[in-house]
């Protein structure tokens, strides 16, 4: 455990008087008001988009690292952009796919003390840097028609947990979510079924049926469109 976590843990234990909470909590508040702002003002304007998850350690030569620019291409052929969290690894790659074929290119990074950066290939005016995760979330899911889940870490189950789960509640509109990479997906798509659902109740079959697991980039395009087609909708309006 490093000093500073150490700091951190005697500060959450430390008695506050109400002055000091008050003013930290106030100024806590009017920062996260200040990037929700940016972060609707900036987005709002970008159209329909797919927002693709993944790990940031996925190297350039991996074939995860081609897959997810591949799929952004084609999402850009099929009339969508492309949102990431605009740091290295599997974002990278979505954000080239995007950029090279013409498309649009967003980034939604994070303050973090090691693993991310902006990458290169983001639009410059498609960029945004959050302090807060919940609020970066919010605006990959809110400006999303598409959720595609490429193999990641804890921050990227994250961020397909919490799709889910706002779909499975109908906090937002029933958008189709893709897990690409089934030899990847495989054991947590059993131990959803198997114990999640039939041992313990904890889901239902119909909530399986909440996403699809592809192998390429075709199905991974291919789903979202047939999604929107089913609806007479169509993403390049």
């Amino acid at each position: 455990m490093t000093d500073s976590n150490e700091e951190r843990i005697r500060r959450a234990f430390q008695k506050k008087d109400w002055p000091e909470i008050k003013v930290s909590d106030s100024w806590a508040t009017f920062k996260i008001m200040a990037e929700f702002v940016e972060g609707f003002e900036k987005m709002s304007r970008i159209g329909p988009c797919v927002s693709i998850f993944g790990s940031a350690r996925t190297k350039k030569e991996h074939p995860y690292y081609q897959l997810a620019e591949e799929i952004a291409k084609k999402l850009v052929e099929a009339g969508f952009g492309v949102i990431t969290g605009g740091g290295p690894g599997i974002m990278e790659a979505g954000n080239k796919g995007a950029k090279e074929a013409g498309g649009k290119s967003v980034g939604l990074g994070i303050e973090l003390p090691f693993e991310q950066f902006f990458n290169q290939y983001i639009d410059r005016d498609k960029s945004i840097n959050f302090d807060y995760f919940f609020i970066r979330k919010v605006m990959f899911v809110k400006y999303a028609q598409g959720f595609i889940a490429m193999p990641g870490g804890f921050g990227t189950l994250d961020e397909l947990f919490e799709s889910l789960t706002l779909i499975q509640t109908n906090k937002v509109a029933k958008f189709p979510v893709v897990l690409v990479g089934s030899s990847f997906w495989e054991g947590l798509v059993d131990w959803m079924r198997e114990t999640m659902c039939k041992k313990e109740g904890n889901i239902g079959m119909e909530d399986l049926l909440m996403f699809k697991v592809v192998d390429t980039a075709e199905d991974a395009v291919n789903y979202i469109l047939d999604f929107y087609s089913e609806i007479s909708i169509k993403p390049n309006f």
